[in-house]
């Protein structure tokens, strides 16, 4: 380990050192293995110490492994590491949003958008989660054989656009989701491969196809924020919410500015919370005796009824299995930052521009934070018997000042989905493993074919 400590008579903590990684190859450095398997080059990584030096390409790398550590890089972000320059398709569909902006600008776009996602605005948002989870429902069949990530995709996509756009048919969602789905499945693309490297006016299919996706979105928002401005801004949705923020000088978001904000959440409360809601099912066929848990305390809680906002609280079972699908398979599998002048994790200095990595795959699935780190055992989140879980050891919506601000929706929306279709069925996904596919997201490697059962 790179992590040293004093001995147990009390002396104090000796200062860490950086373990050295691989060696890489002349200018790639460690992108070729880094690219052909991002999951296992971490967990490698993490193999050689809790700070370890290595190389993306040319630039002068850091990963860390350590709890301590990580937190250290989540609560420095923007003080003592700035965002890294994400890659030309990430920020063609982004723009400049709340995810990427820096500085005074993103303290801007932070304190207009949080409004919109605190606990209070989360609760008017529920009642739209639980019926459109009971809507699902009352569509499948006992019996039934069903995509598992085409039903959940199509379920919290619409969710996602009556609760930020505040429209309601199925062609706004579809119109808005081939475009996503085009728009994140080349951003992976891109992170992931040599295409990381390029310079942006280099062109490839790939960025055509982004920027055609791209267009199709800003179309689409485009269309129901003129719409929107025409009708009013009386609505519950986050859409009329940004349209009314104004900032500490009384002015409002541009068009451009509700266009990235929009499409932003738009990502975090549609992509992230399918992708979870796969692996739940996933874990959850794949073991019943966690199945019949969550059944029974669903049966318990909810007495028949469909789940309400109030009933997120009492789910405490639902919301551990939920935390612990985001154990194993986080969506955010990695975070990135770029030291300032005079950066430091651990007491050790950061030379301005390393990029600091660290990533929850790795760490999610470290024995020594996660004992039978490979078990689906939800009991672990008990708050009175569970496991002693270092701060930091899990962080899948990230953590400090740029922690996720849709965490809150995300665990309710997935809590309250998951209440609501598995008090009527359960889903036995076909035989066979399904590994992840480190996109923007960790996506399962091929279809999730199921068998609806009723209960």
């Amino acid at each position: 380990m790179s992590t040293e400590t004093g001995p147990a008579t009390g002396a104090a903590p000796r200062v860490p050192t950086i373990a050295a990684g691989p060696k890489g190859l002349p200018v790639l450095g460690s992108l070729p293995p880094f690219a052909k398997d991002p999951l296992g080059f971490f967990e490698r990584l993490r193999d050689h110490g809790d700070m370890v030096g290595w190389r993306f390409g040319p630039n002068r790398c850091v990963y860390l492994a350590a709890p301590e550590f990580i937190g250290e890089l989540l609560t420095e972000t923007e003080r003592t590491f700035d965002q890294p320059a994400l890659g030309i398709a990430f920020r063609t569909v982004m723009g400049n949003g709340v995810v990427v902006a820096r500085g005074a600008d993103w303290r801007r776009r932070r304190s207009l958008v949080q409004p919109s996602v605190r606990p209070k605005q989360v609760r008017s948002y529920a009642a739209t989660m639980a019926d459109s989870a009971v809507q699902l429902a009352d569509s499948w069949s006992d019996g039934e054989r069903i995509d598992v990530k085409r039903e959940m995709a199509a379920l919290t996509r619409r969710i996602a656009v009556r609760t930020i756009f505040g429209v309601d048919t199925r062609a706004d969602a579809d119109t808005m989701g081939r475009a996503m789905d085009v728009a994140l499945r080349e951003i992976g693309k891109e992170f992931a491969g040599i295409g990381a490297l390029l310079p942006d006016w280099v062109p490839t299919p790939g960025r055509a196809r982004i920027r055609r996706a791209a267009a199709a979105i800003d179309a689409e928002v485009g269309r129901v924020v003129a719409r929107r401005r025409e009708g009013g801004n009386d609505r519950p949705d986050l859409l009329s919410r940004l349209l009314t923020a104004v900032d500490e000088t009384g002015a409002h978001l541009t068009d451009r500015e509700i266009r990235d904000e929009t499409v932003t959440l738009y990502i975090g409360g549609h992509e992230t919370t399918s992708s979870t809601l796969v692996w739940a099912w996933y874990l959850l066929s794949r073991n019943p005796r966690v199945r019949d848990a969550l059944t029974e305390e669903i049966d318990r809680v909810l007495g028949g009824r469909e789940p309400e906002f109030d009933d997120y609280a009492r789910l405490t079972y639902t919301q551990s299995v939920v935390k612990e699908t985001l154990r194993l398979y986080p969506t955010i599998w990695l975070v990135t930052g770029v030291a300032k002048a005079g950066a430091r994790i651990g007491g050790v200095p950061m030379p301005e521009g390393t990029r600091v990595w660290t990533s929850q795959w790795a760490t999610h699935r470290d024995a020594r934070w996660f004992p039978e780190p490979e078990e689906f055992r939800p009991e672990r989140w008990d708050a009175e018997d569970g496991d002693d879980i270092a701060e930091y050891a899990w962080f899948p919506f990230g953590g400090g000042p740029r922690v996720c601000l849709g965490t809150r929706f995300a665990m309710v929306e997935a809590v309250l989905v998951l209440a609501a279709l598995a008090r009527r069925f359960t889903l036995e996904i076909d035989p066979g493993t399904i590994n992840p596919v480190p996109a923007l997201t960790l996506q399962p490697d091929r279809e999730v074919m199921a068998t609806v059962r009723a209960r």
